[in-house]
């Protein structure tokens, strides 16, 4: 099983769009894939149609076993696809995880068990440095992380590769590219030359600033659904390509 993040410190670059947009790549392509939605805004829950669990304060079992979360998981309009829909009481996370020691291991270990069941597991990460993010670090074999090509998400995400230093964790798992990407910019071009020659793993495909991707809310769908021959559908797909090449994820065989 393999286990993708969609994370990023600064909010609004589109970390939900690239959740939902990967995850149906992944499932079109075969494999068993389960979207697991953590900002508790839960907006890739509503991009996939799919009501936030009923239970009270579910945040609290969340990383207790794999059953847990079994319990919640919810099947998608598209084969191969389910949704572990976010709850507000996931805005406590940090809370839950500091009364259990701060350990930066429990996500890990409560998804070993999904491996009999998935193939690739895919995370929606809120915007924080925090006891979560730190969970999904240790967790997820590759860590996408989406920025608009501007100066300020330039110093958010040397602040991203500041923290792994000081904590140790290997850089070599953070696969960043662009979004909302305008060619016609200056600062876009000058800031995205700068990024690629600076950091050499950034992923070759970019999204460009479109107004499908601000559309997915109002059709509650991946972009392919609605503007199959766009620019940026085919940006996402081969985005997603791109990242399973990285993590060797094969086609699975008929």
């Amino acid at each position: 099983m393999k286990t993708v993040a969609c994370y990023s410190i600064k909010g609004g670059v589109g970390k939900t769009a690239s959740a939902v947009n990967f995850s149906y790549w992944s499932a079109h392509q075969g494999h068993r894939t389960l979207l697991i939605d953590l900002d508790a805004q839960g907006a890739s829950s509503f991009y996939f149609r799919v009501r936030n669990p009923s239970k009270k304060n579910w945040a609290k079992r969340f990383f207790k076993t794999y059953e847990q979360l079994l319990d919640q998981i919810k099947q998608s309009d598209f084969n191969q696809l389910d949704i572990l829909p976010a709850h507000h009481s996931f805005r406590h996370f940090d809370t839950l995880l500091a009364e259990h020691g701060g350990k930066t291991n429990r996500l890990r270990k409560v998804l070993k068990g999904l491996a009999v069941h998935y193939d690739v597991v895919i995370f929606d990460c809120p915007p924080s440095i925090s006891l979560l993010a730190e969970n999904i670090f240790a967790a997820a074999d590759l860590i996408s992380v989406p920025m608009i090509p501007t100066t300020l998400s330039q110093r958010t995400f040397g602040q991203l590769l500041d923290f792994f230093d000081q904590q140790g964790y290997s850089q070599d798992r953070i696969r960043p590219f662009f979004t909302l990407a305008d060619g016609r910019k200056q600062l876009h071009r000058d800031t995205a030359a700068t990024l690629r020659k600076a950091y050499p793993l950034f992923l070759e495909q970019a999204i460009p600033h479109s107004t499908y991707v601000e559309k997915m809310g109002l059709h509650q769908a991946p972009i392919d659904l609605f503007a199959h021959n766009s620019q940026a559908n085919r940006c996402y797909q081969a985005l997603w390509q791109e990242i399973a090449s990285a993590l060797n994820l094969n086609h699975p065989s008929s």
